[in-house]
């Protein structure tokens, strides 16, 4: 797509959707699954151990999230993109063996039963979950380079033909576990997991196949264009740690909810907030790589695309706040996720904190697109530890010092974190004259 086209909100919404549409349809994944384990026997303690075991995967899998953005703006020709599939293949070998050592029992007893403080029936559970979750953060990092590659060469429709698949294979397998297996509800669900995300890398790398090829034929590139590992650990680390910091938010809340009054309710609880919020937030997740496709040399679609995020902003927020602060959040918590009265009133006024929090999310993934389509990675990564630094504050404040209901303290915290993060990257939002001309002339626009 040419910088001009990047000023049409048009344009930008039909690149946008089927992004969109992939996120949208992994955010049903969290409910779909809570909603399976709530109707299995003792769903509190697997609702909260499947929590603690989806915290931790996403903790593992978060030095390879950012892979999607990486190879989107810098796999340009022949030699970068075999550069970085060596990088992402090493990275994703090496996280899962972190997590294989994590598994060892008396590490995993350490981790969940002495920091966390985990009961050891629910520890005993989060185990297992955890141990059917290994293959997750590899196929994630698999799945997301590919689909770097797609979204590059403008095939943004095939990245959610791929996440139909990972849903679809998702729900089979929980459905089929459900009916046959008689397995505690977190082992269901993490099983689902597990499937859906293997299922989709292998979609994402077959629909990529002609794209990979043009590449691979198209020559060595110019050596503007030429990376070295050196140059893409430069690039790729700040978001790495950028992911980490992000996704260390998780099993940071857990910990803080372990030791917080009212903590096995709100271990169960905040899994189907998170849930629910994900599912408004998850078009917003999905402009990041908007941006950094189509603001163009110089950054020529910034006010188009700047104009297009407040508008879905405002959307997706006030879509949320229609939800938690009417009938409907009644619905969705009992009815569809299926949890008794008493944690559905325990649901409530978390979900209503965290009511801003789509909006906030277009924001930061605007922010963030800014940023990595200037190369300027290293603030992205300060920005996330404003982030995380506020919510440890934040939770600590509220549950050590104050002593308020422990999801309660999470939402607020969350909150609060990302309206500093917000706040730090404000500047090149308000302005297009940080953005520099892109160092490379094919990055960050779609080929």
């Amino acid at each position: 797509m040419e910088p001009g086209d990047a000023r049409s909100q048009r344009r930008i919404f039909l690149f946008w959707v089927p992004l969109a549409a992939t996120w949208l349809m992994m955010s049903v994944e969290g409910p779909f699954l809570a909603a399976v384990i709530a109707r299995l026997g003792d769903a509190t303690y697997n609702l909260a151990a499947f929590g603690v075991a989806f915290s931790l995967a996403m903790l593992m899998e978060s030095p390879i999230i950012m892979m999607m953005s990486a190879a989107t703006a810098l796999a340009a020709d022949r030699a970068s993109f075999l550069a970085l599939r060596r990088f992402a293949y090493t990275l994703n070998g090496l996280i899962t063996a972190v997590m294989a050592v994590l598994l060892l029992p008396p590490v995993f007893r350490l981790v969940a039963e002495g920091a966390i403080g985990l009961p050891h029936r629910v520890a005993a559970l989060t185990h297992v979950a955890t141990a059917i979750l290994l293959p997750w953060p590899a196929a994630i990092g698999y799945r997301r380079f590919y689909q770097g590659i797609l979204i590059r060469n403008n095939l943004t429709r095939r990245v959610a033909y791929g996440t139909v698949v990972r849903v679809g294979s998702m729900a089979c397998t929980a459905l089929a576990l459900y009916a046959l297996a008689h397995l505690p509800g977190a082992w269901v669900a993490a099983a689902a997991l597990s499937a859906g995300v293997c299922g989709e890398a292998v979609a994402s790398r077959l629909m990529a196949r002609a794209p990979v090829a043009r590449t691979l034929a198209g020559g060595e590139g110019g050596a503007a264009t030429r990376l070295s590992t050196a140059e893409i650990v430069r690039f790729y680390y700040p978001l790495a740690l950028t992911s980490l910091l992000t996704m260390g938010v998780n099993p940071l809340v857990t910990f803080f909810l372990g030791h917080s009054r009212a903590g096995l309710e709100s271990l169960a609880v905040m899994p189907v907030v998170a849930s629910l919020v994900f599912a408004f937030r998850s078009a917003g997740v999905a402009y990041q790589e908007v941006g950094v496709a189509l603001l163009g040399e110089g950054g020529a679609g910034f006010l188009a695309l700047r104009r297009f995020a407040a508008t879905l902003a405002v959307v997706l927020a006030g879509g949320l706040s229609l939800v938690a602060f009417s009938p409907l959040a009644h619905v969705w918590l009992a009815d569809i996720s299926g949890l008794s009265p008493e944690l559905t009133r325990f649901a409530l006024p978390p979900l209503r904190v965290l009511c801003m929090m789509p909006g906030l999310e277009v924001l930061l993934s605007f922010q963030r697109a800014l940023l990595v389509h200037g190369r300027r990675t290293t603030q992205v990564t300060l920005a996330s530890g404003i982030e995380v630094g506020g919510i440890f504050l934040a939770l600590a404040l509220g549950i050590a010092a104050l002593d308020l209901i422990g999801a309660v303290a999470a939402a607020l915290a969350l909150l609060l974190g990302r309206l500093a993060a917000n706040a730090f990257l404000l500047p090149p939002v308000l302005s297009p004259a940080p953005l520099a001309p892109s160092h490379h002339g094919e990055q960050g626009r779609a080929a």
